[in-house]
């Protein structure tokens, strides 16, 4: 195998789409080191597991010896990216864009290496843009192109109102890849339009066109929408290691193996052998561990993951939770509901007086730690382990 090819089978693992692979071959082929760019609004102060995704990828293309450029969106950011939204997203303030972008940059180190990565920002020419260059900009796409894109399309055939800003990101977004002349583009597979648009942009600047790669959006730990602060269902990177080991020992034995894909650095043919030790009987408890133990380990230390994991021996296993329980699913209503029902629906307890009871005897407890307010309410998706003294155990899922 050439080393192009060799790239790109790297290159390749857990890519969703590349567009058009074809360009990306002709210029690994080169042998040139490319100019890699993935953007980040700052929306949040952390980054979870979701936002990794593509930073490894980063990584792989840091280890195969091209620039990377982590690029901070300040000036999108102040936009508000209308990406999936089904309406206007509220833009953020200058200050709360600068305070997350400063932990963006802290955190990122942890994955990527320091002396091969470039940050920039992008208001570095957006600040000078000015209005004639924003009006420009503007005048190079039309209104009929942008409603192509499926979001802007959904909401204006239902009759929901889009804000003339959001047109702008996906101009800003493309003008970027002009701006840095990047050969790469990484996004999420949501981001298909903004990519593209880059493309187009670089054509009409006379500029060389990037390759598009898309990553799949990770699930959430409810498995179904993907990882999201605002659903409550992320792993953050910053979490502490107990609690990163909780949450990733919470995630069904089918999402694990997505998670393996996508976020382990572990060989593929590794991977492959887990794989074939489950299917011939191993329990997938312990393959979870060794997933838990390697990404704390990446964003703590190999001591703080081993610390995690006796942690977890100590109030799971020990307190005989069984590898087997029923898997339940309860539905908030009205945005909530209250430990007693949730208990009594997921067949723990008889009663809500039942459960009141044994709440106050000390004999609830959710993931192991214990329920000591009978008047708890649940107001998040989750999925968590609860349990009614000894022996009662239900894996339950709140949606």
């Amino acid at each position: 195998m050439s080393d192009w090819q060799a790239a790109l089978a790297e290159i390749k693992r857990g890519t969703d789409e590349i567009l058009p692979e074809e360009e990306l071959i002709t210029k690994l082929k080169t042998g040139k080191p490319l100019t890699i760019k993935a953007g980040f609004d700052p929306t949040a102060p952390d980054l979870h597991l979701g936002h990794t995704v593509l930073i490894n990828k980063l990584r792989t293309f840091q280890q195969l010896g091209h620039k990377v450029v982590f690029l901070i969106g300040d000036f999108t950011g102040l936009i508000g990216d209308p990406t999936g939204k089904n309406a206007t997203r509220k833009p953020l303030t200058k200050e709360q864009v600068l305070a997350n972008a400063k932990t963006y940059q802290e955190q990122v180190f942890k994955i990527l290496d320091p002396e091969k990565t470039e940050i920039r920002f992008n208001s570095e020419w957006f600040d000078e843009f000015g209005a004639a260059g924003m009006i420009k900009l503007a005048a190079s796409q039309t209104v009929a192109r942008m409603l192509e894109r499926d979001d802007f399309k959904k909401r204006y055939g239902s009759g929901q109102p889009i804000a003339i800003h959001e047109f702008l990101y996906p101009l800003v977004q493309g003008w970027d890849s002009v701006a840095l002349k990047a050969d790469v583009e990484l996004g999420g597979t949501d981001q298909r339009f903004n990519l593209l648009m880059g493309r187009e942009l670089q054509k009409e600047q006379g500029q060389s066109q990037q390759a598009v790669l898309m990553m799949p959006l990770l699930e959430g730990l409810d498995g179904v929408q993907k990882m999201s602060k605002s659903l409550n269902n992320y792993i953050g990177i910053t979490d502490e290691p107990n609690e990163m080991f909780g949450k990733i020992m919470s995630i069904s034995d089918e999402l694990m193996w997505r998670y393996y894909d996508l976020l382990s650095f572990k060989p593929l043919e590794e991977i492959a052998a887990l794989k074939q030790q489950m299917a011939d009987g191993a329990n997938p408890r312990d393959i979870k561990i060794t997933l838990a133990k390697e990404i704390i380990a990446r964003f703590h230390s190999d001591e703080a993951a081993e610390g995690a994991h006796q942690d977890f021996i100590q109030r799971f296993q020990k307190n005989a939770i069984p590898d087997d329980m029923p898997e339940v699913t309860v539905s908030l209503v009205d945005g909530e509901i209250a430990i007693g029902n949730l208990l009594k629906e997921a067949g723990l307890v008889g009663s809500t007086s039942d459960a009141m009871r044994m709440i106050k005897q000390g004999a609830v407890k959710i993931d192991g730690d214990k329920v000591e307010d009978t008047r708890l309410t649940i107001t998040e998706p989750s999925e968590r382990v609860y349990q009614v003294g000894k022996r009662k155990f239900a894996r339950v899922t709140v949606q």
